[in-house]
């Protein structure tokens, strides 16, 4: 009997094959790194290219990282910049906030792509994200963005499972999203608060080794959300007065702890 993740990797380089040359969106995330290690095996790497965006709303930690796993992959990759932030239907922060972001950013990958003779552009969004509130995905399909992935019925954890066997380091990486998420909606998203933000999730996991973290960012409150089994961590005394001493020399007033921990697109919790 067929091993059903072996028959949804086959689906997915069998819709790879079809579409013959691709451009994929590559963040350097658990999905996209999958997505470009397959897109690879399926076409070769003549027929792939890899573009990344390089924008105040993306840590430059993760482009770096990006761009090594690339190399390594042997992928071509190319690094563009993107201005969803000049966009003040972006500024504003509406739900529909990432609907105008990834309509700056598809509208570029299509133009890459036929700039350079490849037929298709893709991303990798999985099923799992068929389930949350996600209109990037209404504007990728606009401007006639595939998605692999769920087309060969992919969860978030049948692509973990996958990529270790590949051996890519990703396979375990902890969730990532644009910093932009760490807003709440109708607060205006501004370069100088992003650069905030970046700042002070990259001490927490750099200095305190905090893995999966996010820095909500309410004006002068950091409302931290990190894994439920690191608060005792977070919560001894010389840690705890490291982390507000450090977040404070950052411009937050106030240093809160999510007593609910991480949870990915929280944000959304108020759209319900």
């Amino acid at each position: 009997m067929t091993d059903p993740l072996d028959a949804k990797r086959e689906r997915l380089y069998i819709s790879l094959k079809e579409l013959d040359s691709v451009v994929v969106a590559y963040s350097g995330g658990v999905d996209s790194t999958y997505l470009l290690a397959a897109s690879l095996a399926a076409l070769g790497p003549e027929q792939v290219l890899a573009v990344t965006a390089d924008s105040p709303t993306y840590p430059a930690d993760e482009r770096e990282e990006a761009a090594q796993l690339a190399q390594q992959l042997g992928a071509r990759q190319r690094l563009i910049y993107t201005t969803e932030i000049d966009d003040p239907r972006f500024a504003k922060n509406p739900p529909e906030r990432c609907y105008f972001c990834k309509g700056h950013l598809f509208q570029d990958l299509t133009a890459i792509a036929q700039e350079a003779g490849l037929r298709a552009v893709v991303y990798g969004a999985t099923l799992d994200d068929l389930g949350d509130h996600r209109p990037g995905m209404r504007a990728a399909k606009e401007a006639g963005a595939r998605a692999p992935l769920i087309e060969a019925q992919l969860t978030k954890e049948d692509v973990r499972a996958l990529s270790r066997q590949l051996d890519l380091p990703t396979w375990d990486k902890p969730a990532q999203a644009c910093l932009a998420s760490r807003f709440p909606y109708y607060a205006t998203i501004t370069a100088e608060a992003l650069g905030r933000i970046e700042r002070a999730e990259h001490l927490l996991r750099r200095e305190f080794g905090l893995r999966q973290v996010r820095v909500r960012h309410h004006d002068t409150v950091a409302r931290l959300e990190i894994e439920l089994t690191d608060l005792p961590r977070l919560l001894d005394e010389e840690t705890r007065r490291r982390v507000a001493a450090g977040l404070k020399a950052l411009d937050y007033t106030y240093i809160t702890v999510d007593l609910e921990g991480f949870r990915s697109g929280s944000m959304n919790e108020v759209l319900a």
